[in-house]
């Protein structure tokens, strides 16, 4: 696993955790880790962390428009 040091200036009303977290959430949203990926590193559970990412204005489903519309395009012509 690779280390990463980050300076924050003593002004910011943060906590170690809370910088891991938005950084996790973070790099969930832009599609470089998986949603385990990103609870690990934010050291939570999966379901914890689907919780705390509101808190950071990340959705769960992390799905572009086309993936969506190809989705429900696929549903549509499902039949049982």
């Amino acid at each position: 696993m690779k280390s990463l040091t980050i300076n924050v200036p003593d002004s910011f009303d943060l906590t170690t955790k809370e910088v891991v977290t938005a950084l996790a959430a973070q790099l969930y949203e832009m599609g470089k880790l998986s949603l385990g990926q990103a609870a690990e590193l934010a050291g939570y559970s999966k379901k914890t962390f689907m919780e705390l990412l509101a808190n950071y204005s990340v959705s769960v489903f992390n799905f572009s428009a086309d993936e969506l519309d190809n989705d429900i395009k696929n549903a549509k012509d499902y039949h049982c």
